[in-house]
C-alpha cells in the first residue's frame, strides 16, 4: 500500500515559506481524536459495572476513578498507534478521511511519540495507583489491540475482527482485577460475553461501509463473502453470546434482576439478528437490508447488560 499524502481536501501542502496553518485549539482536539474517545467510552462502560460485581456493591470511587483515567490512557494509546500505522489507508476511505494524520492536523512523529507517552503513563499509572496485575493486562490489551490486530491479522484474513476483538474484552479482565487482584470466572464470562459480541457488532457496520474496506484491500467478511453468509455467522455469534451471558446466574455471581435482562435484551437482540439474516437471504440490499439496526441495538445491548451487572449486587 503506497503511502498517501496527508492534508485536507482543497488545502495545499506544506512547502518552504508556506506551512500550513493548524490552529491550537484545532491541534487539541486533533490529539483528543486520536484517542478515539467514542470507542473508549464503550470500554470504561465494560469495566466501571465489573468493578461494581466484584466489590459486591460500591468499589472504592478513588480506585474506580484510578481505573478509568488509566484505562483512558492505555486504549488512547493503541488508539493512537492504530492511526499511525494505518494512515494510508485511513486516506482512502470515506469513513476515516477526516482523521488527524490524514488531514495533517498532527503529524506522524507526534503521533506516535503521543501514543508511545499513552502508553508508557497508562503503564506506570496502573502499576502504582491500582495494581500490577491491572497494569500488565493493559499492556496487553495495548500490545494485542497494536501488534496482532493492526499490524497482522486486520489486512491479512477475515477473522480479523474476531480475534483482533481480544484487546477489547481485556478491560473487563482490568476492572475486575482492579479490585480483587485477581482474575476469577465471572470476569472470564464477561470477558467471554464481549468476545462473542464483537464480530456481530462490527460486522453489520462493515456490511455498511464495505466499499471502503474493498478498495483499500482490507479484507472485512462483508468483502470477501456475501451478505447471506455474513448473516449467517452473525447469527451464530449472536445465539453462542446470549447464551454465554446467561453463565452467570447458575454460577452464583448475579441475581434475578441481571438474569432478567440478559433475557430480555438477548431475545430482541435474537430478533434483530434473525431479521438481518432474513432481509440478506432475500436478497435485500441497499438501504433496505437495514445492517446499522443491529449495530446500534448492539451498542445499547451492551450498555443495559453491563448496567444490570452493577445494579444487580444491590438487589441480592
Amino acid at each position: 500500500m503506497t503511502a498517501v499524502e496527508s492534508r485536507p481536501a482543497g488545502v495545499l501542502a506544506e512547502s518552504p515559506g508556506h506551512p500550513v496553518h493548524r490552529p491550537f485549539g484545532a491541534r487539541v482536539k486533533g490529539f483528543v481524536a486520536l484517542t478515539k474517545p467514542r470507542v473508549i467510552e464503550l470500554l470504561l462502560m465494560t469495566t466501571v459495572p465489573v468493578m461494581f460485581l466484584a466489590a459486591e456493591g460500591v468499589p472504592d470511587l478513588w480506585l474506580v476513578l484510578a481505573t478509568c483515567v488509566g484505562g483512558y490512557l492505555s486504549a488512547g494509546g493503541a488508539g493512537a498507534f492504530n492511526m499511525y500505522y494505518d494512515r494510508d489507508i485511513d486516506a482512502m476511505m470515506d469513513r476515516t478521511s477526516q482523521r488527524p494524520l490524514v488531514t495533517g492536523m498532527v503529524s506522524p512523529r507526534e503521533c506516535l511519540v503521543f501514543a508511545a507517552a499513552l502508553t508508557l503513563g497508562s503503564t506506570v499509572w496502573f502499576w502504582y495507583l491500582v495494581n500490577p496485575l491491572s497494569a500488565m493486562l493493559s499492556l496487553g490489551a495495548n500490545a494485542f489491540y497494536v501488534v496482532v490486530y493492526t499490524m497482522i491479522l486486520k489486512r491479512r484474513t477475515a477473522q480479523n475482527i474476531v480475534w483482533g476483538g481480544i484487546a477489547g474484552c481485556l478491560p473487563v479482565l482490568i476492572g475486575w482485577s482492579a479490585v480483587k487482584n485477581e482474575v476469577s470466572w465471572a470476569s472470564l464470562i464477561l470477558f467471554l460475553v464481549i468476545f462473542f459480541w464483537t464480530p456481530p457488532h462490527y460486522w453489520p457496520l462493515s456490511m455498511k461501509v464495505k466499499d471502503d474496506y474493498e478498495r483499500v484491500g482490507v479484507p472485512m467478511l462483508p468483502v470477501i463473502a456475501g451478505n447471506k453468509a455474513v448473516a449467517k455467522q452473525i447469527v451464530l455469534y449472536s445465539w453462542v453470546m446470549v447464551g454465554v451471558s446467561l453463565l452467570l446466574q447458575p454460577l452464583g455471581y448475579t441475581g434475578w434482576f441481571y438474569t432478567a435482562v440478559a433475557v430480555l435484551c438477548g431475545a430482541f437482540w435474537l430478533k434483530e439478528a434473525h431479521a438481518l439474516q432474513a432481509r440478506a437471504k432475500a436478497g435485500i440490499t441497499g438501504a433496505k437490508l437495514k445492517e446499522m439496526r443491529l449495530f446500534h441495538w448492539s451498542i445499547t445491548y451492551v450498555s443495559l447488560l453491563f448496567t444490570a451487572v452493577a445494579i444487580d449486587p444491590f438487589l441480592r
